[in-house]
């Protein structure tokens, strides 16, 4: 051991020499280097850049400007949970990772599908065996699985998508070149179909009033409207997508925070559904698992391509191809979140996170604002008076109460006029901002 010891600040000091640079690889060119390489175009199109670093990007300018007040900023912004992952559930992920350390239960690469036991308690206890365990497939996350998507159905697609809606559904379409550019005036990109989601129409899309999409990407309870669609309009819509040959995308992410009897929480509890739909889902707001990285898709065997190949078997492809599978460590973890234990710690996260949204609910309500959301999900989307931008009211309320919202216009045209508010703060925040804001926007 001494001789180890001994050797090792020598191994560091070498491998230091060995993997440093060069002192000349420093030297700065006099001419600026640019590569042969064409950049994609497609990144070309995005508007500017993607809403949420925009809107950490404004918060530190402030902060810049404002130094002092720092430990005074709450965070209603981004839909990021605060809460500790529960006991019975970081057990799960604790023991994933003390197995790793022993020679009986070390694991390496698993299948790129997930384990065969967590798609089985998925299947069963999420879906209570509406869908089977071979239909799901585990991932890193339902925006990772998007994109997936995306690579799968290819540049020759077009999309349709809520508006206001969830950024990645639009800026995944431009990069993968489905899109034309950005009208400056609309700020809607020509091939993609903007489905309006108004207070008029109950934020529910008229989809067979639109022009056909190959793709619908539809989001449910919605982010940011935090409006839940009913039995009655998923039905309509899964009809109207076999009537006009769609793919219907639907995004389940916040089905545990739906309360309201009878509204879905799953596509696929709509009759008909497996012939058109895919569902991706996640485990981040289930159980606070953000940063932990987990979520599924559900491809149904029922779903097939025009020429008759099953959606899934491309899929499947992408995700042997181009993933290695959830981290075995995070999968034990949901595996414990589908316990009996884990299912009611998350009920109790997200009655937590509901009693935050319904005080912010009641806050905007007492000072006149006309509120959306909030009952069935961890938004509230409150209507700003006319004529103001929601851009502005973001800027505003920063200067005023040190509150960070996400204006609405983020979401797309649709949402200019709208301020969304997380329900992910901790509940002292929470209560702190309902007073701020009350003062501010009065």
């Amino acid at each position: 051991m001494l001789g180890l010891s001994l050797a090792l600040p020598f191994l560091v000091a070498q491998s230091a020499v060995a993997f440093a640079p060069n002192a000349g690889q420093h030297r700065r060119s006099s001419a600026l280097f640019m590569s042969g390489v064409d950049r994609n175009p497609n990144f070309a199109k995005l508007a500017g850049g993607y809403l949420f670093p925009e809107i950490g990007r404004r918060r530190t300018a402030y902060l810049e400007e404002n130094p002092d007040q720092a430990d005074r900023i709450i965070s209603l912004g981004i839909g990021d949970t605060t809460q500790p992952i529960p006991t019975h559930i970081l057990s799960g992920l604790v023991e994933g990772s003390s197995k790793l350390g022993t020679k009986e239960g070390y694991s390496g690469y698993g299948a790129e599908q997930g384990r065969g036991d967590l798609r089985e308690k998925i299947a069963s206890s999420l879906y209570n065996g509406i869908i089977a365990a071979d239909e799901v497939f585990v991932s890193d996350g339902a925006k990772c699985d998007i994109m997936r998507l995306q690579q799968m159905f290819g540049q020759g697609v077009v999309s349709a998508v809520q508006d206001p809606s969830y950024p990645v559904y639009v800026d995944t379409s431009v990069m993968m070149g489905q899109t034309g550019d950005i009208d400056e005036t609309s700020r809607q990109y020509d091939n993609i179909v903007y489905m309006p989601c108004t207070s008029e129409n109950n934020f529910f899309p008229d989809y067979a009033s639109l022009p056909r999409a190959d793709i619908v990407y539809f989001c449910s309870p919605n982010n940011p409207t935090g409006v839940a669609a009913t039995m009655e309009q998923l039905t309509s819509l899964v009809e109207t997508c076999k009537e006009r040959g769609s793919i219907l995308v639907f995004d389940a992410a916040y089905a545990p925070f739906i309360r309201t009897e009878g509204v879905p929480k799953s596509i696929f509890e709509v009759p008909g559904a497996k012939e058109v739909a895919i569902e991706v889902n996640s485990f981040s707001k289930y159980a606070g698992f953000t940063g932990v990285r987990l979520g599924w898709t559900v491809i149904p065997a029922e779903l097939t391509f025009k020429d008759g190949t099953p959606v899934r078997q491309d899929f499947n492809r992408v995700m042997t191809t181009a993933f290695n599978g959830a981290s075995n460590i995070v999968q034990s973890g949901g595996m414990a979140c589908l316990d009996s234990e884990g299912l009611a710690e998350i009920n109790t996260l997200i009655d937590y996170y509901l009693e935050n949204a319904s005080m912010l609910r009641e806050a905007m309500e007492s000072i006149g604002y006309t509120v959306f959301g909030g009952t069935d999900a961890p938004y509230v989307f409150v209507k700003l008076p006319e004529g103001t931008s929601s851009w502005d009211a973001f800027s505003d309320i920063l200067a005023k109460a040190q509150v960070v919202t996400i204006p609405g216009a983020g979401f797309g045209p649709g949402g200019e006029g709208y301020l969304r508010l997380s329900a992910f703060a901790p509940r002292d925040s929470i209560v702190e901002a309902c007073e701020r804001l009350k003062a501010a926007m009065s």
